[in-house]
């Protein structure tokens, strides 16, 4: 269940999304059958009793009545509920809640409703936004942080909604010995998404450009992890180590060496190879990681992967290393390229530094840094700026053959991949086969 939808006149529940609705039935203090989301009820049992330590005693008046099929009702989601307080041996209609007698009893209620996962729906001076009149027993269950953040930022749910509920692309600048998972945990708790994966794994050491894939967007993980990758790194000669790069331990050391052949060697990596990867890496070998045996000095025979090396150029070199940038393919390690390199060369290498500018067509330039995401200076991204494929709208019965994975003689002319759509919402990406175009990834609903 999504505790975060919005439902309102403009955005009426789609009833397919409440299938796998877990509903509780209560009364009401009318002594109606309501029903009520059973993680929302016991949100409520814990809120009831809170207040009951307060001598305050409050009832549920309005929840889901199953007669209620308004699709523009959020109380169809058993997420919404009238909250009613006792009073004068009776439960009173909330309607009479705008009388000052009772508000006060309200505003204390509503300090701690995010306590227990629960926003005030229709704030006060907010009309304009919700658009609703003030309702201070209409209360909404969405999670305890997502009410964090709406309390802290004083926001309603069409204001988070608009600006914390992202699907898309966000490219990141990660800094220096932060995991990719710890940027994506970050970025999941800062934005309250949660879902975030990311495209091509950055190593603790290394800084730049980590694509990341927000909520339904995760579907496209697999199209932005293979696209290829641009680095600068860091190389000290004379040492090597057991991670290849410099954070690992020294197996072995040599001050005499020469660094005359290195344009030569760079300039011949310029191919493809089968590159053996690090054994401190998250590799799986008979289901278990790499590092995880490294870790453990079992020694397991190390896999190779093909990689292609697009370009390699030299930056700078003094006697005791050198810089250089470097194109490639999806899944090379620059650790196992530098290793490479040394091997050519006679020389031990090892990594200091490693900076990823591009991935694909997202630059550094025009990445966020994790201080811009939590002051809101970030931009994401959709599928009209990931792709630069061309785009052809079809008809409905074209429209029926894509969403059902057919295969599409290419009338086309398209020499790679192509986006279709129809009446302007993206269907699917297919890719030219032998003149024959295929499905590639599925976008509708995405």
């Amino acid at each position: 269940m999504d505790y975060k939808i919005l439902v309102n006149e403009n955005h009426e529940i789609n009833k397919n999304k409440l299938q796998n609705l877990t509903l509780v039935e209560t009364i009401n203090t009318f002594g109606e059958k309501i029903l009520v989301e059973k993680k929302t009820y016991n949100a409520y049992l814990q809120l009831k009793e809170f207040l009951e330590e307060k001598n305050i005693k409050i009832g549920i008046e309005k929840g889901y009545l199953k007669e209620d099929n308004k699709n523009s009702s959020e109380h169809v989601t058993g997420l919404a509920l009238d909250i009613s307080i006792y009073s004068e041996e009776s439960f009173q209609k909330c309607d009479d809640y705008l009388n000052p007698k009772y508000l006060n009893t309200y505003e204390f209620i509503h300090r701690y409703l995010k306590d227990y996962g629960f926003i005030l729906r229709y704030p006060r001076e907010k009309e304009k936004i919700t658009p609703h009149k003030y309702e201070p027993w209409h209360i909404r269950y969405v999670g305890k942080r997502t009410a964090a953040i709406i309390d802290e930022n004083n926001l309603t749910l069409e204001e988070y909604y608009n600006n914390y509920n992202l699907n898309g692309v966000l490219v990141i600048n990660k800094d220096k010995n932060m995991t990719s998972r710890d940027v994506a945990d970050i970025v999941s708790k800062t934005l309250d998404i949660s879902k975030v994966g990311h495209t091509g794994t950055l190593d603790p050491l290394a800084t730049g450009v980590l694509v990341l894939t927000l909520g339904s967007y995760t579907k496209l993980s697999e199209c932005l992890t293979s696209l290829d990758k641009e680095y600068i790194a860091e190389v000290k000669a004379g040492i090597k180590t057991d991670t290849l790069d410099i954070s690992g331990n020294i197996i072995e050391e040599c001050s005499d060496f020469s660094l005359a052949r290195l344009e030569e060697v760079l300039k011949s990596f310029e191919k493809t190879y089968y590159q053996e990867v690090p054994k401190y890496s998250a590799v799986k070998v008979n289901g278990k990681k790499l590092y995880e045996y490294a870790r453990q000095n079992i020694e397991v025979p190390l896999p190779k992967k093909e990689v292609t090396i697009k370009s390699i150029k030299l930056l700078t070199k003094d006697d005791t290393g050198f810089t250089f940038s470097c194109t490639v393919s999806k899944g090379t390690y620059i650790r196992s390229l530098i290793r490479d390199i040394g091997e050519s060369l006679n020389v031990l290498l090892t990594m200091t530094n490693l900076k990823r500018t591009r991935q694909g067509k997202f630059k550094i330039e025009e990445s966020f840094t994790l201080d811009d995401l939590k002051n809101g200076n970030y931009h994401v991204l959709t599928v009209n700026d990931l792709f630069d494929y061309p785009k052809i709208a079809v008809d409905l019965i074209t429209k029926n053959k894509i969403l059902n994975g057919c295969k599409l003689e290419n009338t086309y002319n398209i020499d790679d991949k192509v986006i279709f759509t129809y009446e302007e919402s993206y269907l699917a990406i297919y890719k030219n086969e032998k003149n024959i175009l295929k499905m590639w990834k599925m976008l509708y609903n995405i």
